[in-house]
């Protein structure tokens, strides 16, 4: 068995947070109104944590929506907290954990093409340098390059919140 390795402890993560908050006042500076889109579970946690974050630096206002993706079916019909009408016209930040080969973030951003949006960017925790698809992440906490059989796993307890490699 492999060892875990500890890449980022709860207090790191809180920071890259809080990091990754300001990035996206600066770059919705002048919005009322933000979704935050993040991909159940952990994409949705982070978009929650992020959510509360922003609501301490800044006046805007950030909604929350949750999005189901099958990630063993990517191509299965995605579901979404918030309709469609929620989001028309409105800066949106779809929002992952751990961005790995890209296929779930890839498919989370088709869905949310259908709609027409004022901004579209991407967020995550973690991104692995390991992409199957031309997706990238705007708002990142950390970079890792990683081998393809190793896995980074982000762990949201009670007072043991970490990312770990595996």
């Amino acid at each position: 068995m492999k060892d875990k390795v500890l890449i980022l402890d709860k207090a790191e993560i809180k920071h890259k947070i809080k990091r990754i908050a300001y990035q996206i006042l600066e770059n919705n500076i002048d919005e009322k109104d933000l979704i935050l889109a993040g991909i159940a579970k952990n994409g949705y946690e982070l978009a929650k944590r992020l959510k509360a974050e922003l609501e301490i630096i800044s006046s805007i206002k950030p909604s929350l929506c949750e999005v189901k993706i099958d990630k063993k079916n990517p191509l299965s019909k995605i579901t979404t907290s918030l309709s469609p009408e929620d989001y028309r016209d409105k800066s949106v930040i779809l929002v992952d954990d751990v961005l790995n080969s890209g296929t779930t973030l890839i498919y989370g951003v088709r869905h949310f093409l259908n709609v027409p949006l004022k901004q579209f960017k991407t967020a995550v925790l973690v991104d692995r340098n390991h992409k199957k698809y031309p997706v990238k992440a705007d708002f990142k906490g950390i970079s890792l390059s990683t081998s393809l059989n190793e896995t980074v796993k982000l762990r949201f307890e009670k007072e043991n919140d970490r990312v770990e490699l595996l």
